[in-house]
């Protein structure tokens, strides 16, 4: 699953093309099924997890060396996306293992990677990213949690929220402040098992959408790791968080680009089975004009994420504006298609007969986490006018 290098952007191998078929697949007949039962319930999907992990698409994103499938930057926002048609829930499962794991893959020490890499891969462990806390969302550098280092073991105190999977996942990659006198250049990242000694997962939230992905708060009290389990050297954290964010805010378009596409599929669906005035309501001028507003900008929102996703696999200049265009685009995008999908099914949309109010629900968060589209669209605008 290798990007042609003969081509500026990108292109769909044949690789791909059989990856997407595969996860589709396997979202249809093993996910798509359970979407609204996870919804419903509020629960994580664990039998979504193992199913995933058997077909090996939980984490294809590492590379081979530690186990993995070594796919592209494209090959996983494929998977990401697939899953995301059917269920947005579901679709944190790879797209967090990636967020958790991607500052070991840019940063950490050979020896680090070995440790905790494999067992991703596996399936055996999965990991989350712990860098927000409630005074210092959008202002990540303003943390407060520390970490002292004691001979041979970091001391880490403190508390994250809005944690993706947590109480699921059992590593978590956590900022930490070391050097406090130094500001963001004095932030370490750590890597925290669940069964650490000091460690816990605390505050469950109660969500609009992607409810079947738990979002906790996770604390740190007096919370002793080996002193190895640093990510690269101290006073790189911050350094390394951005350049994660760079790579997995794409994949979070990835993830806005398959809520969109479900809500349209769901759409072109009903529109040819839903009868009024004596013919199907497709056939009405209006809402065909609505449809093809939502593939138009479906399918624009696709093309931005899939060229992001070229640009990082190359290492190109200029990925960190280029991912925020794109996850800000996307998620956008399908905030207005899911939206308009609701419209086009009237008052069945507005119910939970039909998937499109769910979609609509967990496109919201989209716009929100891995910086809202506000910050992203500062970043644009600072990458492209320094």
């Amino acid at each position: 699953m290798a990007l042609n290098p003969n081509f500026d952007t990108y292109r769909l191998t044949d690789e791909h093309t059989m990856l997407r078929e595969a996860v589709r697949s396997l979202a249809e007949d093993k996910i798509a099924p359970r979407a609204a039962e996870v919804d419903r319930t509020a629960e994580f999907p664990h039998d979504v997890l193992a199913a995933l992990v058997r077909a090996g698409f939980h984490a294809t994103h590492i590379p081979e060396e530690y186990g993995g499938a070594g796919a592209d930057s494209l090959a996983t926002a494929i998977v990401i996306e697939e899953v995301a048609r059917v269920c947005a829930s579901s679709s944190l499962i790879p797209a967090v293992n990636k967020l958790g794991t991607m500052p070991l893959l840019l940063s950490a020490s050979e020896e680090l990677k070995k440790q905790v890499l494999p067992p991703v891969a596996s399936g055996e462990a999965m990991f989350s990213y712990a860098l927000s806390e409630r005074e210092a969302g959008s202002d990540a550098a303003a943390m407060r949690t520390r970490a002292v280092l004691d001979g041979d073991h970091w001391v880490l105190n403190g508390t994250k929220c809005w944690i993706s999977n947590a109480g699921v996942s059992t590593h978590y990659t956590v900022m930490a402040v070391t050097d406090p006198s130094q500001g963001a250049r004095g932030i370490s990242a750590f890597v925290v098992h669940k069964d650490d000694p000091g460690f816990s997962v605390g505050t469950h939230e109660r969500k609009m959408g992607i409810k079947g992905s738990p979002t906790c708060e996770i604390h740190f009290d007096n919370c002793a790791i080996p002193a190895d389990r640093i990510i690269g050297e101290p006073g790189t954290g911050f350094k390394t968080a951005l350049a994660t964010l760079d790579h997995t805010r794409l994949t979070i378009g990835a993830q806005a680009l398959g809520i969109a596409q479900g809500a349209i599929d769901a759409s072109i669906a009903y529109m040819k089975q839903r009868r009024q005035f004596g013919k199907p309501i497709a056939d009405f001028q209006g809402l065909q004009f609505m449809l093809a507003d939502m593939v138009m900008q479906t399918e624009a929102a696709r093309q931005l994420i899939y060229a992001a996703a070229a640009k990082a696999e190359r290492g190109e200049p200029g990925l960190t504006w280029y991912s925020a265009s794109a996850k800000a685009f996307a998620s956008d995008v399908a905030m207005k298609v899911t939206t308009d999908a609701v419209q086009l099914f009237g008052g069945y949309g507005y119910t939970e007969d039909f998937p499109v109010e769910r979609m609509m629900r967990d496109a919201k968060i989209t716009q929100i986490y891995e910086g809202t589209n506000q910050i992203n669209r500062m970043v644009i605008a600072r990458q492209i006018l320094k």
